[in-house]
């Protein structure tokens, strides 16, 4: 079992570092790197075997279309060097993953842009690369933005993990993505694009579990080794309409760090290796999962 940590934004604001909307997590990129680090090590601390770069705001989207032209490459790049420095600098070996978001909005398929994939994408690979051991393309809505993510990556021979967000609102018997695709539509193709691992992220935990079996299915089919992950977020459904950081979600109290771990548990049960948290589930949830699981 590996590892993974936990939600980067909620832990900036409640180490006091700054945190507004639109930049949301980006913010303390140059206002309070040191808050991203202090994180960064919080999780490494709670047992995290792989962080993730703090670059999943650096998009036009959050920060902006005339910031991101000016400094997206600049702020990628200190997003690598934050996680690199808490990694290099921790009590044991860890991987730093590097975040490539949702392009043109999280939960939003349908703002999807193919014509300006890399334009976007070309400052946030390149200010990342320095520093990181695998490429994450996480919280992706629908299949299309994933190929494009894939067809331009550089081929340095690092890993890509590609983790899913899931519907979590009237929900039928297939799992499905955001953008409505069955799931095993989406795991097919990731076998396809040479994945390491393909994930489920930011979905409410009880539509992960299916999720993961199919993609064991569609992947034990194929006679593949790609790994299968989650890392569930700590909020209620998030309706068709709803977009990822406009606002501070309320908490379940179910989902305290034991609640958490029971699904982590029935996740490793069906075939997760790698398991850590979205947007809610901080240190105190890892330390359990490395506790129990670990």
């Amino acid at each position: 079992m590996v590892i993974l940590d936990g939600g980067m934004g909620r832990e900036l604001q409640r180490s006091g570092a700054p945190f507004r909307q639109p930049e949301w997590s980006a913010l303390a990129l140059t206002e309070a790197p040191e808050a991203v680090v202090g994180v960064h090590a919080a999780f490494i601390a709670a047992g995290a075997q792989v962080i993730t770069s703090n670059s999943y705001a650096v998009v036009p989207f959050h920060i902006g279309e005339a910031r991101f032209a000016e400094e997206g490459r600049q702020l990628a790049n200190v997003a690598g060097q934050l996680a690199r420095h808490a990694a290099d600098t921790g009590p044991h070996p860890v991987r730093v993953a590097g975040s490539l978001p949702p392009l043109f909005g999280s939960y939003r398929p349908d703002l999807f842009q193919p014509e300006r994939v890399e334009e976007v994408l070309r400052p946030l690979l390149e200010g990342l690369a320095p520093h990181v051991d695998l490429w994450l393309a996480e919280t992706q809505s629908a299949i299309a933005e994933v190929r494009a993510i894939r067809a331009h990556l550089p081929e340095d021979g690092r890993p890509f993990w590609v983790s899913f967000t899931l519907q979590d609102e009237d929900v039928d018997t297939v799992p499905r993505l955001r953008s409505g695709e069955p799931v095993a539509e989406a795991v097919q193709a990731v076998i396809e694009l040479g994945a390491a691992a393909v994930l489920f992220n930011c979905s409410q935990p009880e539509v992960i579990g299916a999720a993961i079996d199919v993609a064991r299915s569609v992947i034990d089919q194929q006679g593949g080794e790609v790994a299968i992950g989650a890392y569930a977020n700590a909020f209620p459904p998030q309706p068709k309409e709803a977009t990822a950081n406009d606002g501070l979600d309320e908490l379940r109290e179910d989902l305290d760090p034991p609640g958490y771990l029971a699904w982590a548990k029935d996740w490793r049960a069906r075939g997760a290796s790698l398991v850590g948290g979205c947007c809610g589930i901080g240190p105190e949830h890892i330390a359990e999962l490395k506790l129990s699981l670990g």
